[in-house]
């Protein structure tokens, strides 16, 4: 089998670059360990222009991010990748990248840089898999864990990771990671975080109705600047989907956790999150629904610093760090995905509306319009373009995103 080197979609929201695993071919000599390996190389150019009425000036950022990568084969199980990345500015620096200096600018966390993204060793059998180095890791939806592979940069994690398959339905991963490897790059001052992180999970896929998820993320950060970022949250997850005739799908949800400071965080607080969603799709339309609270303690919220956070509360990313009152975010949108064997085969369009308010208090913080339409031309080859409005209440202002991407593969 040849091993899956390029990333997959994660979502309607994600690009094309985005963590993926498979089994690396298996060889009986060592020397052909690197000869049938197998290399990628990826480009994603992307366009995003930012109105945000906290600004006087608008952003414009136009930037290609190329990743070249490598896997080896595998011998007794074992294999190395390697993968290195550049993110470039086209044209010039209209926008706030976190690392350029522009704070005139609207924030488009893209900033230029050159990096080691994924380097690792691994190990497979039938029943475990290892990981040592440099790694992506998503966890489930991505709410808690993930690689916030919409942007250019991936977010990483320098860790060893063991992943447990004793039954066909039953799996359990952990991983200790020392270094966070965020999106701003290693220029910024928080684009490395000094950790000691544990992330367990279990899921248990043997139910005809769904897969029954738990899980527990100790965070323990070093920096000053982050020990409130430090806690320990313990959660479970339900989730399934049920086919019936006609081409009707019913999708389900249920989510519960609890969280905790912990480490040296100096502040004591203890909050809830909570989340139910349901789908319904028939042919080439779905409808769907979601409710997602994110608790707050004498305001202190429920933080998810390592979340895939762009899949969340919106496209505009007026919540990437949860308000002080928390946040309920009622969620409603539809995605119709043409049929059929034509030019147009697999041009997919979603809406979505955001309402959102304060966990606790009754703050209405704004709504949100989001639209996307996406096309895989080729293997190779997508298209897409995003736009998000979030209209203001009580919190932030104002704000206008959109996006042009465009992706090739090899």
């Amino acid at each position: 089998m040849k091993r899956c080197i390029r990333k997959t979609i994660v979502g309607l929201v994600m690009g094309p670059v985005t963590a993926c695993s498979a089994f690396a071919e298996d060889v009986d000599d060592l020397s052909e360990l690197f000869q049938k390996g197998d290399a990628s190389l990826d480009f994603r150019y992307r366009l995003e222009l930012v109105e945000d009425d906290a600004f006087t000036r608008d952003a414009t950022a136009s930037t290609l991010l190329t990743r070249l990568s490598y896997g080896t084969a595998s011998y007794r199980g074992f294999s190395a990748f390697i993968e290195a990345e550049n993110i470039t500015p086209v044209g010039g620096q209209s926008y706030n990248s976190t690392t350029n200096g522009k704070t005139h600018f609207p924030v488009v966390a893209d900033p230029e840089t050159t990096e080691l993204n994924q380097a690792y060793l691994a190990y497979r059998s039938a029943v475990v898999a290892l990981k040592f180095g440099r790694q992506g890791i998503n966890h489930g939806n991505q709410r808690f864990i993930g690689t916030v592979g919409f942007r250019q940069n991936d977010q990483t994690y320098d860790a060893v990771s063991a992943s447990l398959t004793p039954l066909p339905s039953l799996k359990a991963d952990y991983s200790f990671v020392w270094q966070v490897n965020r999106i701003f790059g290693h220029e910024h001052p928080l684009g490395t975080l000094d950790s000691k992180l544990h992330f367990v999970t279990a899921d248990y896929s043997g139910l005809s109705v769904g897969k029954l998820s738990a899980y527990a993320y100790l965070f323990d950060f070093n920096d000053i600047s982050t020990l409130g970022l430090s806690s320990a949250t313990y959660g479970v997850r339900f989730a399934g989907e049920q086919k019936f005739a006609d081409k009707m799908t019913v999708g389900y949800e249920a989510e519960y956790a609890r969280q905790k400071d912990h480490g040296d965080n100096p502040l004591d607080y203890s909050a809830d999150y909570w989340r139910l969603g349901a789908s319904f799709g028939r042919g080439a339309i779905k409808l769907d629904a979601a409710l997602e609270e994110l608790g707050s303690d004498g305001g202190i919220s429920f933080k998810t610093p390592l979340a895939t956070l762009h899949k969340f509360n919106g496209w505009a990313d007026k919540f990437l760090t949860t308000p002080a009152a928390g946040l309920r975010d009622l969620e409603v949108g539809a995605t119709f995905k043409v049929p059929g064997e034509g030019a147009l085969a697999g041009l997919t369009f979603r809406v979505a509306y955001h309402d959102f308010r304060a966990a606790s208090g009754s703050s209405h913080y704004g709504s949100e319009w989001d639209f996307l339409i996406s096309k895989k031309i080729s293997k190779s080859v997508s298209l897409s373009a995003k736009a998000a409005f979030y209209e203001a209440k009580s919190f932030a202002r104002d704000t206008k995103r959109m996006w042009l991407t465009a992706s090739l593969s090899f």
